[in-house]
């Protein structure tokens, strides 16, 4: 498949809000995709390479390049020249990068090119989410689109079944069945104001502790283990102290749902950063294993003994996750009949915080378990953090955000009346919103660097965040997580904004 063809069809997608016009666009280009070229075509709708951050920076990108007259670039030939970008090291890296950008951008047309630049950058934002691709590629094969979405869940990538789908048609759909041993994509919930709100739309409910630590699948089949991230990646070699737990389980064929988190001397939850970093930890694991011991807490049974539970309401599933699972290892929870017991889901969030924990999630207990989707049965609940900062400079926007000054700089007023930066976003914008704020901007410009705006420290907007994280990279020493934006404050000073100082107070998990 020619790029420019893949390239039209996400820029077709990002100009149409229809659910059914994006559907169409979809299926159409699908009709035209060959199995092989799906692993490319699949993550480049998404806006994601297959290669991940390829480390090439805007000083490589921002060099102007004449584009080809005529599209010939074909997907495989730039994903085979990415991969051989995402490799250049060492010394001479740099003038490397060039040479292969500047030869893929040569080939490319302007529209290639510009499509080419928001993938490598990560702005490609178009909108054509993995539901959407499930009903373009269930019209382009004639499959049903139900068997399609529960094919997904349980192969635990689109890409796999599109690759099935497109080579043998819906009969290939039959291969994915819930295997212990092959990871599905977790149940995620969707967002609710308060556990009144919560339960007022769920009725008879449960509701647990939400953790701040990492989502894990975990399969047991004998003596064998495997951990599963939400992504799918295998990090059972990081945990050994989580594979001896399950294999202490009271089952030796089964897959749970649940979370691995932290705890200090004193039982709290350690910061999100430190459970992460262990995680994340490859190198001498028995000594991380010895410095931040990792507990598993589990809430939610997919298959015990070759049974699949997906489909059994939540009281059944949790009913097996009780068979097995001690209640230390299981997560904290209270039942509530309904909206008369909003009190008591109340006082649950109210301990849960106090516990040092993030907030909770309500979950139906008649709900089966959606894989790979929010589903609606599940609502979590969290106190929303706000802060007032700066804006100290912005980037450019690619794909739809073309044009218009998008990715915000956000800084907090430091003792001395300077900013220090504390991260960035590009949500929670609205078209009026990105264009008001690109004409502001202007307004306030330093220096326009072609990809950066800097801009004087002088107008106030409302973040709203989910937390902080220590990072090295931004100067006080931490960074927010999820921010985006709620409002600008135009009625306020930047003497006004918030400061590095209050921060650190409102979070002194950060610092320990």
């Amino acid at each position: 498949m020619l790029l420019t063809r893949l390239a039209e069809v996400s820029r077709e997608v990002a100009a149409t809000a229809a659910r059914s016009r994006k559907t169409a666009l979809l299926a159409e280009l699908f009709r035209e995709t060959a199995p092989e070229d799906v692993p490319v075509v699949i993550p480049y709708l998404a806006g994601r390479l297959p290669q991940g951050r390829l480390g090439v920076g805007w000083k490589v990108l921002s060099r102007p390049v004449p584009p080809a007259g005529e599209p010939s670039l074909t997907v495989r030939e730039v994903d085979a020249r990415l991969s051989e970008l995402g490799k250049v090291s060492g010394a001479g890296s740099q003038a490397e990068r060039v040479r292969i950008v500047g030869e893929l951008m040569g080939a490319a047309t302007a529209d290639e090119q510009r499509f080419l630049l928001g993938l490598i950058t990560g702005e490609v934002r178009q909108g054509a989410l993995d539901a959407v691709a499930v009903e373009g590629l269930a019209e382009a094969t004639g499959a049903e689109p139900a068997t399609v979405r529960r094919a997904v869940m349980l192969a635990g990538s689109l890409q796999t079944v599109a690759e099935a789908l497109l080579a043998d048609g819906p009969p290939a759909l039959d291969r994915f069945r819930l295997t212990v041993g092959r990871p599905v994509l977790p149940m995620l919930a969707h967002t609710a104001s308060s556990v009144a709100e919560a339960v007022a739309k769920l009725g008879g409910s449960a509701v647990e502790e939400k953790l701040d630590g990492i989502r894990v699948q975990v399969h047991r089949d004998g003596d064998t283990v495997r951990i599963f991230t939400r992504t799918l990646d295998d990090i059972a070699d990081r945990l050994p102290e989580v594979t001896s737990a399950a294999r202490g389980l009271n089952g030796d064929r089964f897959i749970l749902d649940g979370e691995v988190i932290s705890f200090d001397a004193d039982g709290r939850p350690r910061s999100f950063q430190e459970t992460a970093g262990r995680v994340g930890s490859r190198t001498d694991v028995a000594k991380a294993a010895r410095e931040v011991p990792v507990s598993p807490v589990f809430f939610d049974a997919l298959s015990v003994d070759g049974h699949d539970l997906l489909d059994l309401p939540f009281t059944e599933r949790h009913a097996e996750l009780a068979r097995l699972v001690p209640e230390p290892m299981r997560v904290r929870r209270a039942l509530v009949s309904g909206p008369d017991d909003a009190t008591a889901a109340e006082e649950f969030l109210a301990a849960t915080l106090a516990r040092g924990h993030e907030g909770v999630v309500v979950k139906a207990l008649d709900g089966p378990y959606s894989a790979g989707r929010r589903g609606a049965s599940w609502l979590k609940v969290k106190p929303v953090h706000t802060l007032d900062l700066v804006v100290l400079a912005a980037e450019w926007g690619h794909g739809r955000r073309t044009g218009r000054l998008s990715n915000l700089h956000l800084g907090a007023r430091n003792p001395d009346g300077t900013f220090a930066m504390l991260g960035k976003t590009f949500k929670g914008m609205t078209d009026a919103m990105l264009e008001w704020q690109t004409a502001r901007l202007k307004e306030l410009e330093v220096s326009d660097s072609g990809w950066v705006v800097t801009v004087r420290p002088e107008l106030v907007v409302e973040i709203a965040y989910d937390g902080l994280q220590r990072s090295s990279r931004y100067p006080a020493g931490v960074t927010l997580r999820f921010a985006r934006v709620v409002r600008y404050r135009e009625d306020k000073r930047p003497e006004e904004a918030d400061t590095v100082e209050t921060l650190l107070a409102a979070h002194p998990e950060v610092r320990r």
